[in-house]
């Protein structure tokens, strides 16, 4: 890796790796939640079940975005 001399790389920070354990532990947690709650519904067409699975799998990303912002920048929100 070429720097210039006046250009330091940043210091790691703590931010990361407890950013990250805590990505995993959501998505657990998530996943558990999500699939009771549907699994407990009554009896459902395929369609429909399969439509709330297809929700439930990408509506988990909404709430990482600004916690993705502050692990990579300290701050919760973009301004």
């Amino acid at each position: 890796m070429d720097l210039a001399p006046h250009r330091v790389p940043p210091q790691p920070t703590w931010r990361k790796p407890v950013g990250m354990l805590l990505i995993i532990l959501y998505i657990a947690i998530y996943a558990v939640v999500a699939s009771v709650l549907i699994g407990n519904l009554p009896s459902l067409p395929l369609l429909v079940e399969t439509g709330l699975y297809l929700v439930a799998g990408i509506a988990w990303i909404a709430p990482l975005k600004p916690f993705m912002l502050w692990m990579n920048t300290g701050r919760w929100s973009a301004k």
